[in-house]
């Protein structure tokens, strides 16, 4: 029993010993730096596995120090030294993770209290730091299988070619053979189950959703669009909405029923047959008689934010149409990773299957034509419309929402915003054609001048899947330069490496926050920007109280 006592002792001592003090120095920083607070406030869960990897970044970037300072032959300290200098730094470090981890609730409850949400009596950061070391030392340890392969491919190799050679053909065999078994193995395994997943979900029927019986509607026995092809969320959408007399009751006349055609991912096989089909439908329900008209992109998912559409629909008193089809049913942050030209070509062949027939109808008669999209869709429906076609025969807007990072209309119009505006409120020219808002209303700061065509982005300063940006690992934000937004922690600092792993875990959370924060849209935000975009008529701005009051939920 001694003997086995004392050979785990040693092989324990041989495990410690193993590690660089440098990397877990270093590591641990790291750790401590990854429990400030970021976009949006973290579950201890969540916390624990961003920590992790925070922590195993941080060891690499400690050895990878180490072997740089042994590369360039600098002398090491003495003996001496090095055990005063560790004594030192582990009394700091130690100091710091303590620190950080009693601010850890602090900081989170900086967020939560800005986003009207109930404050954490505890981060929990022993279970924090207890997760945060399994995550850790899983990577570490995967990393030093990937050192060890690379150890033996290169002895291989070696046999049969000089040393330095060795060293560039083992890299590159380890190197393209870890990416082959990732991109073809491990990823395409993890998409495969998700795919499989979400499709199951998308074939899932809500209670309370039944097929609609009106003949004007999407699915019905009537329509061309077979009900069980539209997916969950369009089966949502066409389904429910305010009715005519709901409508009716809010304006205190009689009103007409809005229409919906909604084509979904599995009734015709490419996008250019959905979008087709979705202009018949709507020539077959008398979309192109209504007054206004919207061709809206859904979220990467199929789901259009019912604050988006019902909205619109009540402004106009029902005299409107929207159309839209589905690109996928994965969710807006892994389609924009997996593929996020889906929504720009499946936004881009319905627009102009619309828009063509749009242009053949009277001037006089035709409908208003918007635009709409909210998140992975405003991306596509704000690349969907070819500038040089829609000035010759001019639509009248759109609303977009929630723009991700990737989109680049809206990059580019917040790179080149009027110098005295903030990133995350950005003020474009004059405001005539383009402007932003967010949680609170401010259309009306750019002025009283709107041309004929009136584009909106609704943002919001906390939301992920604007900001995130790969220049986080080496870049200080403009979102973070100067006055930052309303929903964003004052203790928020960008910190190289660490702050890029913060945001990109924010991202899969960006809609668990109440709705005017985040990744989550308040109708009161919609119908601002509709009611500038559209201008409904006979509209007033106690007409605008009363509708923000009956969405308020």
């Amino acid at each position: 029993m001694f003997s086995l006592s004392l050979r785990l002792q040693t092989l324990l001592g041989r495990f410690w010993a193993s590690f660089s003090y440098v990397g877990l120095a270093v590591g641990t920083l790291f750790f401590a730096a990854s429990l400030t607070p970021s976009l949006l406030p973290r579950h201890f869960a969540v916390q624990g596995i961003l920590s992790g990897f925070a922590l195993a970044v941080g060891y690499g970037l400690g050895v990878f120090f180490v072997w740089l300072w042994l590369y360039l032959e600098i002398p090491e300290p003495n003996a001496k030294t090095q055990r005063v200098s560790k004594q030192i730094t582990t009394v700091a470090v130690a100091i710091v993770v303590a620190l950080f981890l009693w601010r850890a609730s602090i900081w989170q409850n900086s967020i939560r209290q800005l986003m009207e949400m109930e404050p954490v009596a505890t981060a929990y950061p022993w279970r924090v730091a207890l997760i945060a070391l399994l995550t850790g030392v899983l990577l570490i340890a995967t990393a030093r299988c990937l050192s060890y392969l690379w150890r033996y491919v290169h002895r291989k190799i070696n046999l049969v070619v000089p040393r330095r050679v060795s060293y560039v053909v083992s890299t590159l065999v380890v190197v393209v053979g870890v990416f082959l078994i990732a991109d073809n193995v491990i990823a395409r395994l993890a998409l495969n189950a998700a795919d499989a997943l979400f499709l199951r979900l998308d074939q899932v029927v809500d209670d309370g959703v039944e097929q609609p019986t009106a003949a004007t509607a999407s699915g019905s026995a009537e329509s061309l669009i077979a009900w069980d092809t539209i997916g969950r969320q369009g089966k949502m959408f066409v389904a429910t909405g305010p009715t005519r007399q709901a409508i009716s009751q809010f304006w205190g006349k009689e009103a007409v029923q809005p229409l919906r055609v909604y084509v979904g991912l599995g009734t015709k096989e490419t996008t250019h047959q959905r979008a087709t089909l979705a202009r018949q439908e709507l020539q077959r329900v008398g979309g192109f008689d209504r007054s206004v008209l919207v061709v809206a992109t859904p979220t990467g998912t199929g789901w259009l934010d019912p604050g988006g559409v019902d909205t619109f629909e009540y402004l106009h008193a029902g005299d409107t149409a929207i159309v839209s089809m589905q690109y996928s049913y994965l969710p807006s942050w892994l389609t924009i990773l997996v593929d996020p030209t889906r929504s720009r070509d499946s936004a881009k062949d319905l627009f102009d299957e619309i828009y063509d027939h749009w242009t053949t109808l009277p001037k006089n008669s035709r409908p208003k034509l918007y635009v709409h999209g909210l998140s992975l869709g405003a991306l596509g429906s704000a690349a969907s419309a070819d500038l040089f076609t829609v000035f010759e025969d001019p639509i009248q807007g759109g609303v977009w929402s929630g723009p991700p990072f990737a989109s680049t209309v809206w990059t580019r119009a917040t790179r080149y915003r009027n110098p005295d505006s903030p990133m995350w409120l950005p003020k474009s020219r004059d405001g005539s054609m383009l402007r932003f808002t967010g949680q609170e209303n401010t259309l009306d700061q750019s002025g009283k001048r709107w041309g004929p065509m009136r584009f909106v982005f609704i943002q919001h300063a906390s939301d992920p899947m604007t900001f995130f940006a790969p220049e986080l690992l080496y870049r200080k934000p403009d979102w973070l330069v100067g006055q930052r937004g309303p929903d964003v922690s004052p203790y928020l600092s960008w910190l190289p490496i660490v702050t890029l792993l913060q945001a990109g875990f924010d991202l899969p959370m960006a809609t668990t926050v109440p709705a005017g924060y985040g990744h989550n849209f308040a109708p009161s935000s919609y119908i601002d920007a509709w009611v500038e975009v559209s201008q409904p008529e006979a509209w007033s701005a106690d007409d605008t109280r009363r509708l923000k009051q009956l969405f308020v939920k």
